[in-house]
């Protein structure tokens, strides 16, 4: 069987997508409607872990909370909190992991941009999934009577973050009204694996190494950095000798 140029062409498109911001979706302020696309494996809704404000890296996946490897950003913040001084478990904070969700959306009258990814917390998870397992609605991504939802996506009066709310449509529809582009949507579905940063372990110690160092002052090392780091320990050695020792 020879290869399958249309579909080659479809995965490269996907792909060049995914250097801009095409690829992920986010609600503006008001009234949005959006069907969640199914996915093959049956789980449309994947869970992950990133790490901030590691200077001025973007967030990047956590080796440990995603994948079990050795994460030495994680040692450092298992080390900040058992030092336990203020500005140390204030650092760690910072540096912890932080839960993900993301969702394969159509968003209605973009559907000339294709599938995207749709981050949100905690909150419109459990409201998901609620929606998910209410036998009412059945299968809410299904090709042909799933069921599209209204976002409704501000900041109300008074509160310090905007909030998300999601409500169903009261009647079953298509994902689309042509088969082809229905199946085509399907097989651009941006991959999971290939969209989101992911970093060695080595990677990982020269960016908290760097961003450690970065503290320095015209005195030397800040309180902080040196603390946890010397000439002739790295950063993340010193914190691993400490939580063995």
């Amino acid at each position: 069987m020879g290869i399958d140029l249309a579909k080659m062409k479809a995965k490269r498109d996907a792909l060049e997508s995914r250097g801009g911001q095409s690829v992920f979706w986010r609600p503006e302020d008001g009234e949005q409607t959006i069907r969640i696309v199914p996915t093959p494996d049956g789980d449309p809704f994947k869970e992950y872990w990133f790490h901030y404000n590691l200077g001025s890296n973007p967030g990047f996946l956590s080796p440990k909370k995603n994948f079990g490897e050795d994460d030495p950003l994680n040692d450092f913040v298992r080390q900040l909190y058992k030092d336990g001084s203020d500005e140390s478990i204030k650092m760690a904070k910072d540096l912890s992991a932080r839960q993900r969700f993301f969702a394969p959306v159509l968003v209605r009258g973009e559907e000339e941009k294709g599938v995207r990814l749709w981050g949100f917390g905690k909150t419109a998870y459990k409201e998901l999934l609620n929606l998910v397992l209410n036998p009412e609605y059945g299968d809410i991504t299904d090709v042909n009577e799933g069921t599209d939802l209204t976002i409704n996506y501000g900041k109300p009066p008074g509160a310090q973050f905007p909030q998300t709310t999601i409500t169903p449509r009261r009647k079953s529809s298509p994902m689309t009204k042509d088969e082809e582009k229905t199946a085509l949507l399907l097989d651009q579905i941006p991959s999971f694996d290939d969209v989101f940063d992911r970093k060695s372990p080595q990677q990982v110690q020269v960016m908290l190494d760097e961003h450690l160092l970065s503290g320095e002052d015209a005195e030397g090392v800040s309180s902080e950095t040196s603390k946890y780091n010397n000439s002739e320990t790295s950063v993340v050695d010193k914190a691993f000798a400490e939580l063995l020792g």
